[in-house]
């Protein structure tokens, strides 16, 4: 609140980690947070309860409207925007340490697997190896399902890793990232199984451009899609910007997906000690794709690479 305690408030399951985490604020355990919460507001004498209405679905807004028109004392609910998310977009120091080294176990992960992508593994059993590898060196779990998808496989930018074989003359996409300290890793390499084509080097290039422009761009002050742009249109010269069909990149934290978004729709500006994604792809159906990504942290001296294996092509 703008003024008074803050109360937090949460179902049975998570009751002892609140009163863990945050031994300084009141918990009210509840199965009905939401309605909880309101209810505590009308007791405190509260007239307004804010909401992020991108995590409250039209049911749920409609309950507790009914609710807040029923109490004794009403309570207008106001949309706020997300206010959560701007004020964690911007991480201190210690947070980007623990991110730094879910970006290090992710990096020692893939160098690690190498030997083992070749033809004849499916793309499950990279996935496999590749999580596994990330638990081995200390990650309490990978941070999202990874994605493995090898040659047309990869025109599918969240492709679930199947049975398929890999094949000499694929190329073949990873997408992974460990999870330490609570903190998310997101890290994409693309290689080569055998001597790459002429175009599968081609668009290998056009990627890797479009991707080191965009970090270029990334600095405090730059709105995020004048970010996206920066990698958008020399993918869109190269007569691939159909083939490009999701946002540059995203922030990392306690979740995988944050603020900021960089797209070509999105709004907002990039500040100092923002850990974002640059993850450009293209996609071409019936042939493959390539994406290439890196977890980093803007700084006004330049962009701090947290996942830092090589972006060379790989040819296994």
């Amino acid at each position: 609140p703008a003024d008074g305690p803050a109360v937090l408030a949460t179902d049975g399951r998570y009751a002892g980690m609140a009163a863990e985490v945050c031994p300084e604020l009141p918990v009210t355990v509840d199965r009905r947070v939401a309605a909880a919460l309101l209810a505590r507001a009308a007791e405190d004498g509260r007239a307004r309860l804010g909401f992020e209405a991108h995590d409250l679905t039209v049911e749920q807004h409609t309950a507790l409207a009914e609710q807040a028109a029923g109490l004794d004392r009403p309570v207008e609910l106001v949309p706020l925007g997300r206010p959560v998310e701007e004020l964690r977009m911007v991480k201190d120091e210690a947070e980007i340490a623990l991110l730094r080294e879910a970006c290090a176990i992710t990096d020692r992960a893939f160098e690690a697997v190498l030997p083992e992508i070749r033809a004849g593994v499916t793309e499950r059993a990279v996935a496999i190896a590749l999580e596994r590898a990330m638990v081995d060196f200390g990650a309490e779990r990978p941070a999202f399902e990874s994605i493995i998808a090898s040659g047309p496989n990869g025109a599918v930018p969240h492709h679930h890793p199947g049975g398929r074989e890999l094949q000499a003359g694929d190329l073949v996409t990873m997408d992974f990232g460990a999870l330490y300290g609570g903190y998310h890793a997101d890290m994409t390499r693309t290689v080569a199984i055998g001597e790459p084509a002429g175009w599968q080097r081609d668009l290998y290039g056009l990627v890797h451009r479009a991707q080191r422009a965009a970090l270029e761009a990334a600095v405090p002050g730059a709105d995020t899609k004048a970010v996206d742009a920066a990698a958008r249109e020399i993918i869109k010269a190269a007569g691939h910007g159909e083939a490009f069909p999701h946002g540059l990149g995203h922030g990392v934290g306690l979740e995988i997906h944050e603020a900021p978004l960089m797209g070509y729709d999105e709004t907002g500006k990039l500040m100092d000690r923002v850990p974002i994604t640059a993850e450009p792809g293209v996609y071409l159906t019936g042939r493959g794709g390539v994406r290439i990504e890196d977890t980093f942290v803007v700084r006004a001296d330049g962009p701090e690479l947290l996942t830092t294996t090589t972006k060379d092509l790989l040819v296994l």
